[in-house]
């Protein structure tokens, strides 16, 4: 006896017995029952969803011996004679193989004619959408007016080449894909009846991989029964489609979350080693975040019996909502990326080390320093030439930076000791035949706060060293007090990768001509950057040059039209005047705090202070993505201690790595670790964005007013009847 497929085995044979088309079941019914028959219908879906099926339950109820029916008996001559495809007046056409006008005008000739057995004719057309232009026209006039005892059922899966003329003339129904549970299901039913031990996970693997066709899952069953020798087991379901094993998936979320990268190479590695499909296995990690981001949103979700519900639910505390979110569009943007990859092995790499750069802080672009000598001593001279000599890195540190074991710059009298003797060393490296310069003695201490050396002999001209370390010493000439400026922190500040050139303005109003006396040693810090006391608008790194004219051929270096990014405020150490050393104060100390009430980086504070309103400082920050838009709604509360206190409206903003980042970003603008507390309520006008929007809006009310003000417009509404179109005017 032959053997007869599941999918022609278990074919429905009424409406009460077919899966996933309940809308099409419920028009048909009821129109069956009240006799409300239409003389065509069209059916349209994608493979396996029941086209034929349906339209084999349909002609079976318009000519069932029984009546006209939405239960045909299955039991009469009509009724079987269509399910063995043998009954005269019920007509299967495929198009595919009958689409010429001769072949229509020949079935529609026979229209004519009364049916032999039945009560109607049931033309069924099956891929109608192959016919050509001719054989449609043909139909035309048949399928609009056709005989009262003529039926026509057109099948496609593809309605949009159907003309309009004919879909105008038929119902048309659209049959869904069927879900996975319910495919699973149905199988389940299926292998009860037919004795086929199976488990229901291999049952689901099935009905996610037939992708809503029953016919594709009835015949993956067929073979998974062949596959297994007669058990239907998960492992033999996975090892026949050639499934991801969700344990790598998880796998893969772990070492994501636990920021481990070695651990996601070695899980494409393991895919790699069993020849699994990297595409399937993006398309399995979308899935897999889809689940997590419902659990993290909707309660209940995921159900018990669900695969992988503990694990969804334990890596829905593991990541942030807006993580979720990113790796999902992350995998769904990799999987078309995967053909332009060199191989699917470093696009489906390069996707995963994405999703792990995406969920580590982010990083600043800093300027790594170069190993060995680093800089050089420039000691040009009136009458000789230019002598260069390398400062190495330890050069100017000395001694002062091993007693600096917070990690600050060294200062006092023992890096300027340091300064002095490095500038020696330097200058003694000269090319033979030149004289050599005497080392800068120390001179007797000063009431400033700066620190004076006394040299024996000094170049005339001004002298600079810049290097990568922290603070900067200014070294004044006898012959003159022009300054150089021995920079010591590093790396210098850049712009679109070059280094901003020092401002001489900047310099000539922060350190007046005569404001030290001659041969001294001054500490000096750059300046801050956004939002100075002194409304300068300077960025970052600003270094102090000494008033020395330029060159008559230097031309300044161009400036990048990109702003600098916002980056933590150094601390703003001022330069002490002779006034200040007059009076003996030490307000110029790095130690002190700066002009914004700030204290130096590592050294105690006696608290936090807000030099400028929060809307200004949170716009500053430099922040990006979720952490940025913290900042921008949330209110400012005020401060306990060296706790920061902020108000937001919703408590799923709050949440995350977003506001530990928003606490250093903190931390940098004052200068000392703080601490953050996020409080839940309704925000005021006191939050970046509402300062946004309300001066958005006050443009946007000023523009209308000109508008309206304006006497060309008023000459346009009044002499010729026009009108302002609304929401059609935008500031500029």
């Amino acid at each position: 006896m032959t053997y007869l497929v599941l999918a022609r085995k278990w074919r429905p044979r009424s409406f009460d017995t077919l899966v996933g088309q309940d809308h099409v079941v419920r028009a048909l019914s009821q129109a069956l029952t009240t006799q409300r028959l239409h003389h065509a219908w069209l059916f349209t879906g994608t493979r396996g969803v029941g086209k034929t099926t349906l339209s084999r339950i349909l002609a079976k109820a318009l000519n069932c011996q029984q009546g006209i029916t939405a239960t045909p008996c299955n039991a009469c001559a009509a009724c079987m004679g269509i399910d063995a495809d043998r009954f005269v007046d019920y007509l299967e056409l495929d198009a595919a193989s009958n689409r010429g006008v001769e072949e229509m005008t020949r079935l529609l000739d026979q229209a004519v004619y009364a049916p032999s057995a039945g009560r109607f004719k049931v033309y069924m057309i099956d891929e109608v959408h192959m016919l050509t232009g001719h054989a449609f026209n043909a139909m035309l006039k048949t399928l609009e007016e056709p005989p009262p005892h003529v039926k026509f059922i057109l099948a496609t899966t593809d309605p949009q080449k159907i003309p309009v003329t004919v879909l105008s003339r038929c119902l048309q129904f659209n049959l869904k894909q069927m879900p996975p549970d319910a495919i699973s299901g149905h199988l389940e039913r299926v292998l009860e009846a037919e004795g086929v031990p199976a488990e229901l996970p291999a049952l689901r693997l099935i009905g996610q991989a037939a992708q809503g066709s029953m016919r594709d899952a009835l015949s993956l069953t067929d073979q998974a029964i062949a596959y297994s020798g007669g058990n239907v087991s998960e492992d033999a379901v996975r090892g026949m489609l050639g499934a991801i094993d969700q344990q790598y998936l998880v796998r893969l979320l772990d070492a994501l979350a636990a920021n481990d990268g070695p651990g996601m190479v070695a899980v494409a590695d393991e895919l790699a080693a069993r020849s699994l499909s990297y595409a399937a296995a993006l398309g399995d990690l979308a899935g897999l975040l889809s689940q997590i981001a419902m659990a993290q949103r909707i309660p209940g979700l995921p159900v018990e019996d669900a695969p992988l519900a503990q694990d969804i639910r334990r890596l829905a505390g593991l990541f942030s909502p807006d993580a979720v979110q990113l790796f999902y569009s992350i995998a769904l943007h990799s999987r078309p990326e995967l053909a332009l990859a060199p191989d699917e092995y470093a696009g489906f790499v390069m996707a995963c080390l994405r999703m792990l750069a995406f969920a580590g802080e982010p990083q600043e672009l800093v300027a790594m320093p170069s190993p060995g000598p680093v800089s050089a001593v420039s000691l040009p001279g009136p009458g000789r030439r230019s002598e260069s000599a390398s400062v190495a890195p330890q050069s100017v540190a000395g001694a002062g930076a091993a007693a600096s074991p917070s990690g600050l710059p060294p200062s006092g009298p023992a890096a300027a000791r340091a300064a002095a003797a490095a500038l020696q060393r330097g200058a003694q490296r000269r090319p033979s035949g030149e004289p050599r310069a005497q080392a800068p003695q120390p001179m007797a201490k000063s009431p400033s706060p700066s620190i004076q050396v006394s040299p024996a002999r000094a170049p005339s001209a001004g002298l600079a060293v810049t290097r990568p370390v922290s603070t900067s010493v200014a070294v004044q000439s006898p012959a003159s007090t022009r300054g150089a400026a021995v920079s010591s922190e590093g790396p210098p500040w850049h712009v679109d990768g070059e280094r901003k050139r020092p401002a001489p303005d900047a310099a000539k109003s922060a350190v007046p001509a005569g404001s030290m006396p001659q041969g001294a040693v001054s500490q000096a810090v750059p300046q801050a950057g956004p939002g100075r006391a002194d409304g300068n608008s300077q960025g970052p790194g600003d270094y102090f040059e000494s008033e020395n004219p330029a060159p008559p051929d230097w031309q300044p270096e161009p400036r990048s039209s990109e702003p600098l990014r916002p980056q933590p405020r150094p601390v703003a150490a001022r330069v002490a005047s002779e006034q200040d050393a007059g009076s003996g104060s030490t307000a110029g100390l790095a130690g002190s705090s700066g002009p914004a009430g700030r204290a130096a980086p590592g050294r105690a504070a006696p608290g936090l202070v807000l030099d400028e309103p929060w809307p200004v400082v949170a716009t500053r920050l430099p922040l990006r993505g979720m952490a940025a838009e913290l900042a921008r709604q949330a209110e400012w509360v005020g401060i306990e201690g060296n706790t920061v206190i902020l108000k937001v409206a919703t408590r799923a903003l709050s949440q995350g790595p977003s506001a530990d980042r928003l606490r250093d970003a903190l931390a940098g603008f004052f200068g000392q670790p703080v601490q953050l507390r996020m409080e839940v309520g309704e925000t005021g006008s006191e939050t970046a964005y509402a300062v946004e929007q309300s001066e958005r809006q006050a443009r946007q009310k000023q523009a209308e007013q000109a508008i309206e003000n304006d006497d060309f417009v008023k000459t346009l509404v009044t002499e010729f009847g026009g009108e302002v179109v609304p929401g059609s005017i935008r500031p500029v």
